[in-house]
């Protein structure tokens, strides 16, 4: 799995921010993650929606290349979908055209709200360190570089991990992880200048 960021134009950016902001299509890719896949029949059955309107959302999913037909078991009008790995880093803000931007920051809301609840959830279910919901804060000093050489160890640990729900092992669940780091503002500390 590659991060996709270097090859898609402005254009395709905002189009996918726009298509992962988009409920139904949100909530289409959340299914085909958990239940591995599904056709426009089983989606607009469990998610509530005419097989019109999946359909569609699905084609416009592929189209994206956030999704695939399922050749073996797609067969007439049947056509049956599953998730691609996909991962994706929104690029500086100051290189986006301002309805990139835009769309980005919308999604970006969307998140927060999802993350607000996901960490809730993971405070009411903490049972732990041994438990399945795990929380951790941590603190230290770092340069950029240091910070940068964090963030790709980091990447490397995740991809070690990282498999797809056939490959998963026995008594494997999906797991929600989610990681930000943030220096503290521009100023003094102590008397000590913390900024660049």
């Amino acid at each position: 799995m590659t991060d996709g960021t270097s090859e898609m134009t402005s254009l395709e950016r905002t189009a996918l921010y726009k298509s992962l902001g988009n409920p139904l299509r949100r909530r289409i890719l959340d299914y085909l993650g958990r239940h591995g896949e599904a056709n426009s029949t089983v989606l607009a059955r469990e998610l509530g929606e005419s097989s019109g309107t999946t359909s569609y959302h699905l084609r416009k999913l592929a189209e994206q290349r956030l999704i695939e037909e399922i050749p073996e078991k797609s067969g007439g009008r049947e056509r049956w979908w599953r998730a691609l790995p996909f991962r994706h880093t929104t690029p500086d803000p100051a290189t986006m055209t301002p309805e990139e931007y835009r769309a980005a920051a919308e999604l970006a809301h969307l998140k927060i709200e999802f993350d607000t609840a996901l960490y809730h959830r993971a405070h009411r279910e903490y049972r732990g360190p041994e438990g399945w919901a795990q929380i951790q804060r941590h603190g230290t000093w770092l340069t950029r570089e240091e910070l940068l050489d964090f963030m790709r160890e980091y990447h490397a640990l995740l991809g070690r991990y990282d498999r797809p729900r056939e490959e998963a092992l026995d008594g494997a669940r999906p797991v929600m992880m989610r990681f930000y780091a943030v220096p503290e503002p521009v100023g003094e500390w102590n008397g000590e200048p913390t900024g660049p």
